[in-house]
């Protein structure tokens, strides 16, 4: 069984207001809170995710390292995590990642939306800013509809810190 983690990055700020490179856009002083506050409620969770795989954009990246820290785990890049993601690129991500129990992804929407909503097996299922999902998949691969939500938590119920 592979309880799998879908984290979707922190708030960034409005991508209008700023100038430079979109993959270096930062976490907003909101999206620091969220991802700190997240991994404290992870922290405190028996079975927080064991591995943290990033996309190589500035916000992702900052948002694993911060939930990671906070539970202990260790934060990987893959590039395949910055651009369009389904059910395949995701099986490949995980399995380059090597074993693990508890994985973390962390992305950007629409693709993790899409994803979610995909192997839970429902039309539509929107992730938030800052939102994590945890799901359990019993056998060796990601197929639609295989999946069990046990959990999506988006960011304005986490605890104020």
């Amino acid at each position: 069984m592979t309880e799998l983690h879908l984290l979707r990055h922190a708030h960034a700020g409005n991508p209008d207001r700023w100038s430079g490179d979109d993959a270096a856009r930062p976490l907003s002083d909101k999206g620091l809170r969220q991802a700190e506050r997240l991994g404290m409620l992870l922290a405190g969770h028996a079975e927080p995710p064991d591995l943290f795989i990033t996309s190589p954009r500035v916000r992702a990246a900052q948002t694993a390292e911060i939930v990671a820290a906070a539970v202990g785990a260790r934060v990987v890049v893959d590039e395949r995590l910055g651009g369009m993601l389904d059910l395949d690129t995701a099986a490949l991500i995980l399995k380059a990642a090597g074993p693990t129990s508890r994985p973390c992804l962390v992305g950007h929407d629409p693709a993790f939306s899409d994803l979610l909503a995909e192997l839970v097996g429902v039309p539509h299922l929107p992730m938030r800013k800052g939102a994590i999902a945890r799901l359990s998949i019993d056998g060796p691969r990601l197929a639609p509809g295989r999946a069990v939500l046990r959990y999506l938590v988006p960011p304005d119920i986490l605890p104020a810190t």
